[in-house]
């Protein structure tokens, strides 16, 4: 902890007054452009990635980046993904795989999860990207999986009746992103997804 300590004595000291006219700002403004819905991972951080600034951003981290089909109740991811759209009115959404994600090699080497139940509950949410793959586990197996899972999730974002408002009315454009974690590359799978997903 004595670290992160440390990071805030050197945020306040250095980071924050460069920014304070934007601190200033957002402190009455919240009016992100983008919903990111990235994987949980400590490696992957979307603002670095992208190089938001702060306010930039709506961003929801699940394991594995997933995000459930659209079911009544309540729910942290429905929530957060109804308040970007209908509230905040985000333009883009993001959903951003990567490599060596922790969760996909779970499924794609067939993990023992016995001993997290609740792990292998919520992959579960992963089941139609594992279907359409077949979960190789030939090497590309899990390349494969990632980007299935990226396509899967989009679809799954589209059943949430924000979602579907907004992407009839033109009002949302979904985009899907793979992280490659060694290059820092980012590889856009926009172009084999948004058909079928926003005319």
């Amino acid at each position: 902890m004595r670290h992160l300590d440390q990071g805030i004595d050197r945020f306040q000291r250095e980071a924050f007054p460069a920014k304070a006219g934007l601190f200033a700002h957002l402190a009455t403004t919240h009016q992100p452009g983008t919903l990111f819905i990235g994987c949980s991972d400590a490696r992957v951080i979307p603002e670095l990635i992208t190089q938001a600034d702060p306010g930039e951003l709506f961003v929801i981290r699940t394991a594995g980046n997933l995000v459930p089909a659209y079911a009544p109740g309540a729910d942290g991811v429905a929530a957060g993904v109804e308040y970007a759209v209908a509230v905040l009115g985000v333009r883009d959404i993001v959903v951003c795989g990567h490599s060596a994600c922790g969760a996909m090699t779970a499924l794609a080497e067939g993990h023992d999860l016995s001993g997290a139940p609740a792990v292998a509950d919520w992959l579960r949410h992963a089941d139609a990207a594992r279907a359409r793959t077949g979960a190789a586990t030939d090497g590309h197996g899990l390349a494969a999986l990632v980007r299935e899972n990226v396509a899967a999730q989009l679809a799954n974002l589209a059943t949430h009746p924000s979602v579907a408002r907004a992407l009839a009315e033109g009002g949302v454009r979904l985009h899907g992103w793979v992280f490659d974690i060694p290059t820092g590359t980012v590889e856009d799978l926009a172009a084999e997804t948004r058909p079928a997903l926003a005319a």
